[in-house]
């Protein structure tokens, strides 16, 4: 039987704030465990929180991003469980005001598994979100055979939980969905969301049913979600096990499940008959938040969306649609193509370069476009040296593996120290007529139709020039002599 499939994803995000959310504690990673934390954050008894306002703008700035709508007044209530990391028995969140309400992510194209790219079935799909919340990050506890250490430094860091609505329909479109909220959280600088280093955390839930049933199928809840294709791996391997399960005259039961990457399989965690009760109620230490001013000053503070950058570089700089949503698909390789397109007049050429050679250097050396050691200007002035015929796109790269090895090194200098300075015009007139004529039956060959052969020539002008011709310049000029 075919089956529907049915996912909705449970995002938690630590916001990038330089303190927590209800105390002044510092939020750091990496530091020694438990060195930032005091009495709040511990949870210790007569400690008062305290809210963090910059925390409350940032959630409020991403629901605007995401199309969110923000009620006027949100308030915070205590979810109460129990769990060695939570030592107070319960954490400070929000239930029924949220700050975020609505919106959904844009699924961008190039947010897909690149082996899936081509057969994406809902294009320019919007999946929706539920809500928005803030709460309270609690500690991290690490397991090991001897027993449980607990590292209080992440408890109280500031924790947007986005929920989306249950409209994912494949595995597929949950790697888009994370990767494209991904990266509209960077936009924003609202978090790194750096999975493996948890600021970015996952949970599934996934149910299949028959076509003719309307009514969703029993919820699995998924965790332990380390990567987004770890989601997608995890994903295949449930509704491949649900549908087995089903196809067999077994029953599913509602139940949480974790996933193995290692074994590549989801185990079973505890099951449960119906939604945990947490026992909301409003936290009697905080007032509620009137919403008003901050949403008016994270409303200036909205930024320029992946997919809005991408209309305005093909708009604006003539660039195709692919070629301008991969530049767009990080924001720091955004800025570092604007910038250097501010120093030349070959807008689509600055883009070519960044795409098809600075980026394949930054991924041998594993290394971000933040960290790349030529300037936006210095590859600006290598295109404007190559599109004014005084260098071969091949010398360009030969300079540009020179000033990547040595980032003090100016190009022009470089240009000169590698022999690389165009020869004399009339000289490479001379060479050209020199391989015509040695080769006449090349020459007849090009004259009856066979085009090719003209960069066989460039080639024999080239050896004669010793490479410092331009092979632009020479194609030119046989074209000129022959045709």
């Amino acid at each position: 039987m075919n089956y529907i499939t049915t996912i909705g994803l449970e995002v938690h995000v630590q916001l990038k704030t330089e303190s927590k959310m209800f105390c002044p504690c510092p939020v750091e990673y990496g530091a020694e465990p438990n060195e930032n934390t005091c009495p709040t954050c511990l949870g210790l008894p007569g400690a008062l929180p305290v809210l963090n306002g910059g925390a409350i703008e940032r959630t409020i700035l991403a629901g605007l991003m995401l199309g969110c709508e923000t009620p006027p007044v949100s308030k915070w209530d205590r979810k109460n469980y129990f769990y060695p990391d939570m030592p107070k028995n319960y954490q400070i969140s929000q239930f029924d005001l949220p700050l975020c309400m609505g919106g959904g992510v844009s699924l961008y194209n190039h947010c897909y598994p690149k082996d899936f790219q081509k057969d994406i079935i809902n294009l320019d799909k919007v999946v929706g979100l539920t809500r928005i919340h803030l709460e309270e990050d609690v500690a991290k506890s690490t397991h090991a055979e001897s027993g449980t250490t607990i590292d209080f430094n992440r408890a109280g860091t500031p924790l947007m939980e986005i929920v989306s609505e249950p409209e994912i329909d494949s595995p597929e479109e949950a790697f888009a969905y994370l990767n494209s909220l991904r990266q509209i959280l960077i936009y924003g600088d609202l978090s790194d969301a750096d999975m493996e280093k948890g600021q970015m955390r996952c949970d599934v839930n996934v149910s299949i049913r028959p076509p003719d049933q309307e009514e969703l199928g029993v919820k699995i809840e998924l965790k332990n979600m380390n990567s987004v294709s770890a989601v997608r791996r995890a994903l295949h391997y449930e509704i491949d096990r649900q549908i087995k399960v089903s196809d067999n005259g077994g029953e599913l039961i509602q139940s949480t499940r974790r996933w193995d990457d290692d074994l590549g399989k989801t185990q079973l965690m505890r099951t449960k008959e119906d939604a945990h009760d947490y026992r909301y109620f409003p936290d009697p230490d905080l007032l509620p938040v009137h919403t008003s001013e901050i949403l008016e000053k994270a409303k200036k503070l909205v930024p320029e969306l992946p997919h809005q950058k991408t209309k305005r570089f093909i708009d604006e700089f003539s660039l195709g649609e692919y070629d301008a949503s991969v530049l767009s698909s990080d924001k720091h390789l955004a800025e570092y193509f604007e910038e250097s397109a501010k120093h030349s007049d070959f807008k689509k050429k600055i883009a070519n370069w960044v795409i098809n050679n600075v980026l394949a250097v930054l991924n041998e050396h594993d290394l971000k476009i933040s960290q790349c050691p030529v300037s936006p200007s210095k590859l600006a002035f290598l295109v404007n040296e190559i599109e004014s015929g005084k260098i071969s796109n091949n010398q360009a790269k030969e300079v540009f593996s020179v000033i990547f090895e040595n980032s003090q090194k100016d190009p022009e200098n470089v240009i000169k120290d590698l022999g690389f300075e165009p020869a004399d015009s009339s000289e490479i007139e001379s060479m050209v007529d020199e391989v015509i004529c040695k080769n006449p039956e090349k020459v007849a060959e090009i004259k009856a139709g066979n085009d090719k052969l003209i960069n066989w020539l460039t080639g024999q002008v080239m050896k004669l020039s010793k490479g410092k011709a331009n092979p632009k310049i020479i194609g030119d000029l046989l074209r000129n002599k022959i045709l």
